[in-house]
């Protein structure tokens, strides 16, 4: 808790206990939660805790860099502690996003015909593996 509470502090966040307690689930926790998720998680064990502050936290979060915001679904945005360039993919059956490790020179390019690039995010969907192989779809 210590080093979390020294890397908000070196990010200028003031390391409040609501702060680095969802931090620290962000870290450990590498599913890509959504706001109602890291609440449902953590209310039990906070009872002080509301939506608001999950929400507010992570705004912060992502404006200081800390963590990236993921809109795969219009209507859904989670947030991934992991901020360096990668790409993510969705399952269709079960929700589940995950980290692909996609090496791209797109991540590196800071303008596209005279645009200037300030956010690149990959986004894929289809069937994960799991739900492959419990559906027998998938030939091995």
């Amino acid at each position: 808790m210590e080093k979390l509470r020294a890397y908000l502090e070196e990010e200028g966040i003031q390391p409040s206990y609501h702060r680095l307690k969802i931090l620290e689930y962000m870290m450990n926790h590498r599913t890509h939660p959504t706001v109602d998720i890291i609440y449902k998680n953590l209310s039990n064990e906070i009872p002080t805790l509301s939506k608001t502050t999950v929400y507010n936290t992570l705004k912060l979060f992502v404006a200081k860099g800390i963590v990236q915001e993921l809109t795969i679904e219009e209507k859904e945005v989670r947030y991934d502690a992991d901020t360096k360039p990668h790409a993510h993919f969705k399952c269709i059956e079960c929700g589940n996003v995950y980290d692909i490790a996609l090496e791209s020179p797109i991540f590196d390019t800071e303008t596209i015909e005279g645009h200037k690039v300030i956010v690149c995010h990959v986004y894929l969907k289809g069937v994960c593996k799991d739900c492959f192989l419990k559906n027998g779809k998938l030939q091995q």
